[in-house]
């Protein structure tokens, strides 16, 4: 039986960071579920055809291929914004919920973080983390990020933007972000990565080890 480990969490909390760490350290297969939200922005972007066409947007989700999926073109803020607003769409989220199953179906199994992985995407996950931190760490993060590379931002609006797409998520009618029931909290704010990390590892190896004995 594959394994899978779901991670959930707004942007900026260090869920994606945690995801490669484990997928790596596990030998899983890994997907950015946002990645494919951002691929549909991204194409109709490409093709100049407004965010709210609906159905353009559901053509696009039938055709993104999860094996192509290019973080280096899809990072990009203007598509991550995009995307957010795509995202609320539910056909849209349906189509590209039963590629995302499929994906975690493939052995060996597959870590996955999005927003809600642990609460619609895969529910029977054999591990939920629920990786946050407040606002304003984020925005600090998301600041040093921009600031590593050269560029500039202001603080106040990389928060303000950071507050609406968590009001946007986590307000949704369809898959609002929030922890399942069962989920393992990891609030990252006064929490280096190698912590984090080391933290989701005990949970994983103590499911594992149950597994095992089953």
């Amino acid at each position: 039986m594959p394994f899978t480990i779901a991670i959930d969490g707004p942007a900026g909390a260090g869920k994606g960071t945690l995801a490669r760490r484990l997928a790596d350290h596990y030998r899983l297969n890994l997907l950015d579920t946002g990645l494919t939200y951002r691929a549909v922005a991204y194409a109709l972007i490409q093709h100049a055809l407004p965010l709210d066409n609906v159905s353009a947007a559901e053509t696009a989700a039938r055709q993104v291929d999860m094996a192509k999926l290019d973080r280096a073109v899809l990072s990009a803020h203007a598509i991550g914004e995009a995307a957010s607003k795509v995202a609320v769409y539910p056909t849209v989220r349906r189509i590209l919920v039963e590629k995302q199953r499929a994906f975690a179906r493939t052995p060996p199994g597959a870590v996955l973080d999005g927003r809600d992985i642990g609460t619609v995407v895969c529910p029977d996950a054999d591990i939920k983390l629920y990786v946050t931190a407040s606002a304003e760490v984020r925005a600090k993060r998301r600041l040093a990020e921009i600031e590593s590379i050269g560029g500039t931002a202001n603080f106040a609006e990389i928060l303000a933007d950071i507050v609406r797409r968590d009001e946007r998520d986590m307000g949704r009618a369809d898959s609002p972000l929030k922890p399942a029931a069962d989920a393992h909290l990891l609030d990252t704010s006064e929490m280096a990565i190698e912590a984090a990390f080391l933290a989701a590892m005990a949970i994983v190896d103590d499911a594992l080890a149950r597994r095992n004995k089953a």
